[in-house]
């Protein structure tokens, strides 16, 4: 029996399958380790290419404004430099309205801390000394006369004397983590800028390589795929930042007429942090109330008010429209999405999440009016108020009755 050398390569990839799903089963660690280098060392290139497509969105509008320049390379050129000076500029902006705003919060803030830190020990004081139970109840519990003090001074010496010879080691690996991280950032946008500029050439040699090597029908599905993708991810950027700029001047604009403090401050981290979808801003109102709090502890609870009554108004009105629309997500999904993806991955999470799902949302809307078209579904049964759906009618025939079984009786037996 002569075997076919198809045959022969089935059984090589089988056992090889075997071999490998042995080895990922069995030898856990070493696979995480291999996979956690190649990680490492692919992760600029992943992290420039991330780059490069935030920047595309402003660059391919800006490169439109200047399609009076003929010639590719000049144009392609000048929209870089422009998008590199206004990403440059925006962020300027906001670092230029952060920090003299920071740095003057931080010092009144530095200087209403110990009358604050005061009101609330005389205010807990007088707490105590209202309610003695209270009182009774903590010296019980504490038992601050049998504490060992001077072995707790002991414990406290020997982990600052075992800390200081770690310190060496600590700041060499330091210094040795910070180069790695310089020369990767360099590394990110050094490929994020060759990403933009030869951005049609990767993209024609990915084509001839995915032609190469799968079935045309596949190859034009997936290009059909990514190109939705990219322009979903696309819509989904751009949504996002004008979500947060509303955001931002909604609180920029309400603040003042209540009369609450620091109001350009908070609204500009309220924007910054709005950038992550729906939760972003509660990060943002976290450090708002506590600058608040510092002032007027009154304040600071209607300003917890007044963002949840803009949140609401945010995230159930505003957000699954912008945003939502941008993408072709329903709000329901929206939200559905940044749930998920914050649960699994985080920030980043929900980031992803949401033009993700929209791109398995369209691919989903796809597959089932193609299925329906197959099956030729009637379209009355899929609108709104479907027609009358009466169960058919069985045909029964008439049962026939069992044929009675003589009784026994003595004389038969």
């Amino acid at each position: 029996m002569e075997i076919s050398g198809k045959t022969l390569r089935r059984i090589f990839l089988g056992i090889g399958g075997c071999i490998l799903l042995y080895w990922i089963l069995f030898q856990t660690d070493s696979v995480l380790h291999i996979f956690g280098q190649i990680a490492a060392v692919f992760s600029p290139f992943v992290v420039g290419a991330a780059l490069a497509f935030v920047l595309n969105v402003p660059m391919r509008a800006i490169e439109k404004l200047l399609k009076k320049i003929p010639k590719l390379s000049a144009r392609r050129a000048l929209a870089i430099v422009l998008t590199l000076i206004a990403v440059a500029l925006v962020l300027y902006g906001i670092f230029a309205l952060l920090i003299p705003q920071m740095i003057d919060t931080v010092e009144s803030i530095a200087g209403q801390l110990p009358d604050f830190f005061a009101n609330v020990q005389k205010s807990i004081m007088n707490y105590l000394e209202e309610n003695p139970e209270v009182m009774d109840w903590v010296t019980e519990n504490t038992n601050f006369q049998n504490l060992d003090w001077g072995a707790l001074v002991q414990e406290a010496v020997s982990f600052l004397t075992d800390g200081l010879g770690n310190v060496v080691e600590k700041a060499v690996a330091a210094v040795i983590t910070l180069g790695t991280g310089i020369f990767n950032a360099i590394l990110s946008f050094v490929f994020a800028l060759y990403c933009l500029a030869r951005k049609e050439i990767l993209a024609r040699q990915g084509r001839r390589l995915l032609y190469s090597v799968l079935p045309e029908k596949v190859c034009d599905e997936v290009i059909r795929i990514s190109r939705m993708t990219n322009a979903t991810f696309s819509r989904f950027i751009s949504g996002q930042c004008i979500e947060a700029l509303i955001l931002g001047a909604m609180f920029a604009i309400t603040m003042p007429i209540f009369g609450m403090p620091y109001a350009v401050l908070i609204s500009v981290i309220i924007s910054v942090t709005a950038l992550v979808p729906i939760v972003g801003a509660f990060a943002g109102c976290i450090i708002g109330a506590f600058f608040i709090l510092v002032v007027d502890p009154a304040l600071a609870f209607w300003f917890i008010i007044l963002f949840l009554a803009l949140q609401q108004i945010e995230g159930n009105l505003i957000y699954p429209r912008v945003v939502g629309s941008s993408v072709g997500l329903p709000g329901m999904w929206v939200l559905l999405a940044v749930a998920i993806g914050g649960d699994l991955m985080g920030v980043g999470g929900m980031l992803l999440m949401i033009p993700v799902a929209s791109v398995l949302y369209a691919l989903a809307r796809e597959f089932t009016d193609k299925r329906l078209d197959v099956r030729n579904v009637p379209y009355d049964k899929l609108q709104d108020h479907p027609i009358n759906l009466e169960r058919p009618k069985i045909e029964r025939k008439p049962r026939k009755k069992p044929a009675e079984t003589p009784e026994k009786t003595e004389e038969t037996e």
